[in-house]
């Protein structure tokens, strides 16, 4: 259970490896700025909705998702370097380029601001830095039991955790994937650095299967969970009824809430 409970996505690094042969509809990978990135783009007349994976995560986490929302709506999830189809990099895995790196693949193909963020996981976190760091080029930001700016601290350390846990960490967090982790606290030194996001909707979903279990590292996650919406004056926090993995466990919430954000006035 403890593995479950660890926020910065074991659970969706075991999810995606399950699910990473069920390809996207309109999936393609494509050479852009002397990188192969793989991608699945949608176009209609709307704002466009971006998703972005958590931690060892890809694109196809989100098919129950796309496959709904996608019928009507502009969208466009990808997989970062290192991930799929997409070429590893030699830039720094901090969020601040994974952030511009993003940013400039969707201008290359022609999704201009302002978008819908949609994160999950670690995801959560970098589009929390992507609508700081750039807020006029947001138009809502979604979390999906997004990460914490400071997940890795007081009891969520992963010093502090069980031998097994970490002895998995060290197993399965491979690549690219671990030099995320490894920067994942700078990312959310650079998420706090930054002004929070004024005037602009931001909703929360949490998984709240997680608050019924009793432990130090449960307590200290779910708290994380609750800070994350005071984070963002005037978040809608909405607790789902699902483990971690809620956009492939409970995918019409999030379909729900990105309907809802595409449908307010701005």
């Amino acid at each position: 259970m403890k593995i479950k409970l660890f926020a910065i996505s074991i659970t969706t690094l075991m999810v995606a490896l399950l699910s990473g042969c069920a390809s996207l509809p309109n999936s393609t990978t494509e050479k852009i700025n002397n990188s192969h990135i793989e991608f699945a783009m949608t176009q209609h007349n709307t704002v466009p909705v971006v998703f972005e994976n958590g931690l060892g995560g890809r694109m196809e986490g989100w098919k129950k998702v796309l496959l709904e929302i996608s019928k009507d709506t502009t969208t466009f999830a990808y997989n970062r370097p290192g991930y799929g189809g997409s070429d590893s990099v030699s830039t720094p895995r901090d969020g601040s380029h994974v952030v511009d790196e993003l940013r400039s693949l969707l201008l290359s193909k022609g999704l201009t601001p302002p978008y819908v963020l949609v994160g999950h996981s670690l995801g959560g976190l970098y589009m929390q830095l992507f609508a700081r760091r750039y807020p006029d080029e947001v138009s809502a930001l979604i979390l999906v039991d997004s990460t914490h700016p400071k997940q890795f601290d007081g009891d969520g350390a992963i010093e502090k955790q069980s031998f097994l846990v970490r002895g998995l960490v060290w197993v399965l967090v491979t690549g690219m994937a671990k030099e995320e982790l490894n920067l994942l606290s700078q990312t959310g030194e650079q998420v706090l650095s930054l002004p929070t996001l004024q005037n602009k909707p931001v909703f929360v979903l949490s998984a709240s299967e997680p608050m019924k279990v009793k432990s130090k590292l449960a307590d200290d996650s779910n708290e994380k969970r609750k800070d994350i919406a005071r984070l963002y004056p005037n978040a809608k926090q909405i607790w789902v009824d699902s483990g971690h993995v809620i956009p492939l466990e409970k995918p019409d919430s999030v379909v729900s809430v990105i309907r809802e954000a595409l449908a307010l006035k701005h």
